[in-house]
């Protein structure tokens, strides 16, 4: 690409403003305040995209609550060692979250994070026998000893009496419950972030600024190329290190960076619809995450739940997912978006895994057929006494699935998160969705570790971590005194 005039030079490019960039350039920035950070926004704010509230993000995600993340073996056996892996990962950023408000960077945590109970509920005797399975494996570890399970029609009617009302007592029921499960606003997270880095010395924020592509200089490092969206000005930056944290977008620009990691790569786009309740005595009655279990033949991602949100300090009622299906990668991407991300060296793998999941396919042509009528069905197998009229569709974000290569399969549907680095970690894009917001300060470590090698080692850089994340790297889910201990001094300073 022709030479453009010039941003100054940078240590750190950070393409998209969201819940990961943000993440990253806060902990780079307490590593090391010297570094000089350029941030690009193709929106007028931060956190707009897939880190926004209403788009997806917000459960906080520590598997207390996600029968998909505890799938049962063919011998009946549930298997926990992912639940284990993000509760976790949920601890350090709860950990990052507290020393960002410790230290006045954050100066009210009301504002992005909320205590919420999560909660799982099945029905039907086979339903019943597995989750039965899971609390008995799960409240065996640690993160998860203070679940509590029941049976019990009043019970479960105690915890959400909205998701029980109406249900005749013949029906086998059973639930789990988190008491200290947490809502958390991303949107209003990364803004946060994004506000105090705006504020420290060697940090540009670019809005209305598109990043187009990404060259090696011959240095080793890289020219990114970027254009105005206003003026339509074209401009370069030279930076050292690339972080591609762009959320649908980021498959993109993986593709044009010149390393061989980038190869075999696609993405499967899937829109989120909700239904949004109006009814504020409906509202108030529920304050839960209640999950059930996604239907046979029902890809992990459509997991339904009744789910308590807390928005800008109001409390909400949503219930889905429903799918939708576009070619955008971003909700205020392309309908070319899908086309444009089909080339040679992934067009193998992604037929592969079209051919792999051919119920996603039929999933989501049934999604697509769905009335007001059939929506409302599946509602009211959640909340039995309820109106449709109570409720309204609304559009929530864009979600990428990750394609890759795979050697047995030829190609392979991913549903989950994907840290794609280069050999020599000049270059990093994180692919993929769900966990994502709720580990990425995990993320975002494990990415420092493998891109800062040298600077990671050392003791200055090792001492921060520690203490900005006592329980990374540790695993806590063996030690019930750490959890305790961790989950004490968080709870205190983001005042849960």
């Amino acid at each position: 690409m022709t030479k453009q005039p010039s941003i100054p030079k940078t240590d750190v490019v950070l393409m998209g403003a969201g819940i990961m960039s943000a993440t990253l350039g806060m902990i780079l920035k307490e590593l090391d305040p010297a570094l000089t950070i350029h941030i690009f926004e193709r929106l007028d704010r931060a956190g707009m995209e897939s880190s926004d509230a209403w788009h997806n993000a917000g459960t906080g995600h520590a598997a207390f609550c996600e029968l998909n993340y505890t799938p049962q073996k063919s011998d009946g056996a549930v298997e926990c060692s992912k639940a284990f892996k993000i509760g976790e990962a949920f601890e350090v950023s709860r950990e990052f979250w507290a020393y960002l408000v410790e230290r006045k960077y954050l100066t009210n945590p009301a504002a992005f994070i909320s205590r919420v109970p999560h909660m799982s509920l099945v029905w039907g005797e086979a339903n019943v026998d597995f989750l039965r399975k899971r609390y008995a494996s799960m409240s065996a570890c640690p993160l998860f000893g203070d679940m509590a399970y029941s049976e019990s029609h009043d019970h479960i009617s105690e915890w959400a009496p909205i998701v029980m009302r109406g249900r005749t007592k013949k029906q086998p029921v059973a639930a789990t419950r988190m008491e200290m499960g947490t809502d958390v606003n991303f949107g209003a997270l990364t803004r946060g972030m994004i506000d105090h880095l705006q504020k420290m010395p060697g940090v540009t924020i670019h809005y209305n600024t598109e990043c187009l592509d990404l060259d090696p200089d011959g240095k080793k490092g890289w020219d990114v190329f970027v254009r105005d969206l206003i003026t339509n000005e074209k401009k370069t930056v030279n930076t050292r290190f690339a972080f591609i944290g762009a959320g649908g977008a980021t498959l993109h620009l993986l593709k044009r960076a010149e390393i061989k990691e980038r190869k075999g790569y696609g993405g499967f786009p899937v829109s989120g619809l909700w239904l949004k309740c109006h009814n504020e005595e409906l509202i108030n009655k529920h304050h839960a995450k209640v999950y059930g279990k996604a239907s046979v033949g029902s890809p992990p991602m459509s997991v339904p739940h009744v789910d308590t949100r807390v928005i800008d300090g109001k409390k909400e009622l949503l219930f889905g997912p429903f799918a939708g299906f576009s070619t955008k990668f971003l909700k205020n991407g392309s309908l070319m978006d899908l086309p444009n991300s089909i080339k040679l060296d992934n067009l193998m793998p992604m037929i592969f895994a079209g051919i792999r999941n051919v119920p996603l396919t039929r999933y989501l042509i049934q999604q697509l057929k769905l009335t007001p009528e059939d929506r409302h069905a599946a509602l009211r197998e959640y909340v039995p006494f309820t109106k449709q009229v109570d409720w309204e569709l609304m559009e929530a974000g864009q979600r990428v699935q990750v394609i890759k290569r795979d050697k047995k399969q030829g190609g392979v549907l991913e549903f989950g998160t994907e840290l794609v680095v280069s050999e020599d970690g000049t270059v990093a894009a994180l692919l993929g969705a769900s966990p994502g917001a709720s580990t990425a300060v995990a993320m975002m470590l494990e990415l420092i570790q493998r891109c800062f090698k040298k600077q990671s080692q050392s003791e200055a850089w090792q001492a921060k971590v520690k203490d900005m994340t006592p329980s990374f790297g540790d695993t806590i889910s063996k030690d019930e005194r750490k959890v305790e201990e961790t989950r004490s001094r968080t709870n205190k300073i983001l005042r849960l």
